[in-house]
């Protein structure tokens, strides 16, 4: 029994050695060098480590040179196992309004080990609420609009249902 609990005890120090000692920020990093392949830049005011977190502070997202975003902070959370991203204060260009909501106060993308072909999408911003998940083995999105206010842009691209409005497509 005891040698049960040495090996099991190993495997928890190891588990949280390996977190805090990850090198969040040069990970980050490497994630912006993947994004500029694909013409997507982001700069961050700043970017702060914690133990399990990684804070970026007012990040702007541009797409081949053109500003599309402004972010006022993400965190990302990481156990290894379960991982979430927290976006607050979104605001999208004046010039793609007519597109998109304008503003997100918060976004939440969760992913787990448990569902690896999942990640689950909460938002709440002036288009109301919105629940959804995104399908990576199947690469579909569904968002379910429960409370929505000030969708026009969307509703175009949006079908309507019982609880509110579904937005479904493929990538």
């Amino acid at each position: 029994m005891s040698m049960v609990k040495y090996v099991l005890t190993l495997c928890l120090i190891t588990w949280f050695a390996l977190i805090a000692l990850m090198p969040k920020v040069a990970i980050y990093y490497k994630l912006e060098e993947q994004l500029h392949t694909q013409d997507i830049a982001l700069n961050e005011a700043s970017a702060e480590e914690g133990l399990f977190t990684l804070e970026l502070k007012n990040v702007s997202v541009y797409v081949k040179g053109i500003p599309i975003a402004s972010i006022e902070e993400v965190t990302i959370f990481t156990l290894l196992f379960y991982s979430s991203i927290e976006v607050k204060g979104v605001e999208i260009d004046d010039s793609l309004k007519h597109m998109v909501p304008k503003e997100t106060e918060e976004a939440l993308f969760r992913h787990s080990l448990l569902d690896p072909f999942s990640l689950s999408v909460e938002a709440l911003g002036s288009f109301g609420a919105m629940q959804g998940s995104i399908d990576l083995k199947e690469r579909n999105v569904y968002l379910d609009f429960n409370e929505s206010k000030h969708i026009q842009m969307l509703q175009p691209k949006l079908q309507k249902s019982e609880k509110g409005w579904i937005y479904e497509t493929s990538f």
